[in-house]
This record gives structure tokens, C-alpha cells and sequence, in this order.
């Protein structure tokens, strides 16, 4: 996966070389004029689970700004609300995920999606403490995160 990606980042620079441009554009547009050639070649060298990954994180995208506009949308609501009832606290949230890496992006993702902040990971590293502006009910929110972003987490690093 790793080698796939470094000749994905390669044949985007030889890209560049040969148009003379290293504009964003022009080199974004040689990663996917690269990714594509990949794509057609992935057979006859065995890399049909590097686009798996790719499509499987180009999901866990789209579900983050799903959850981002529809988190903000919620906070917009709140806020707006001529009298605000809310039940804020602070969730454990019991981890699946083990790995530093994939801990520190559930973590990121859900302190970037507005109403939720992560606090703490526990020092063993199964617990992480999740503060919520509104969490009425904290088993829903376990499932959410659950079977949202730790799960296409798992699913594009395993």
C-alpha cells in the first residue's frame, strides 16, 4: 500500500516535469491522471487493495462533512433557540480502535465536528472521554461514533 502510494506521489512529480508546471492544480490533476493509470494497470500487478483503501477513505471524507454540516447545523439550532435546554456532559467512550494513529484521527474528527470536543484517552488506552454540549442520551451517541467514523476508520487502516 505503502509503495503504491510513494509511485502514485512519483508519477504526479514526473507529471509535473514533463508539463513544466508544479502548480497545486496542475499536480493535483497528476495524482488522479496517475491514480487512473494505476487503476488500469491494477491487475497485472496485484494493487486492486490500494483503490479498495483509497474509496474506503474517500467514504470516511464524505462522512466526516456529512457530520460537520449536520453537527453545525445542530449548534446553529441551539444557539438560536430563544431558550436553550441543554444536558452537556462528558462521555466514555469505550475505543475498538488500538493504534495511535487511528485513535489520534477519531479523536481529531470528533473535536472538529462542532458540540463535541475530545478531552482525554484513558492511560490504557480503551477509554476516550468525549465532553458533548447536548448529549441527552449518551448510549445514542456511543452507537453514533461507533458506527460512524470508528468504524470507516477500521475500515480504511485494517
Amino acid at each position: 500500500m505503502t509503495s503504491l502510494f510513494l509511485i502514485n506521489i512519483l508519477l504526479m512529480l514526473a507529471w509535473g516535469a514533463v508539463t513544466g508546471s508544479f502548480s497545486e492544480v496542475n499536480l493535483a490533476f497528476g495524482f488522479v491522471l496517475s491514480f487512473g493509470a494505476l487503476y488500469l494497470i491494477r491487475e497485472q500487478v496485484g494493487t486492486a487493495a490500494y483503490f479498495q483503501r483509497v474509496s474506503k477513505g474517500f467514504g470516511l471524507a464524505v462522512l466526516f462533512v456529512y457530520e460537520l454540516v449536520l453537527s453545525a447545523w445542530r449548534v446553529a439550532i441551539i444557539v438560536l433557540k430563544p431558550k436553550i435546554k441543554l444536558q452537556p456532559g462528558i462521555i466514555a467512550f469505550p475505543l475498538t480502535v488500538d493504534r495511535d494513529f487511528e485513535i489520534t484521527m477519531l479523536a481529531n474528527l470528533i473535536t472538529l465536528t462542532p458540540g463535541t470536543l475530545s478531552v482525554d484517552v484513558s492511560d490504557d488506552r480503551k477509554t476516550l472521554y468525549v465532553h458533548c454540549i447536548d448529549v441527552p442520551d449518551p448510549q445514542a451517541t456511543i452507537d453514533d461514533i461507533k458506527n460512524g467514523f470508528e468504524r470507516k476508520i477500521l475500515e480504511v487502516f485494517r
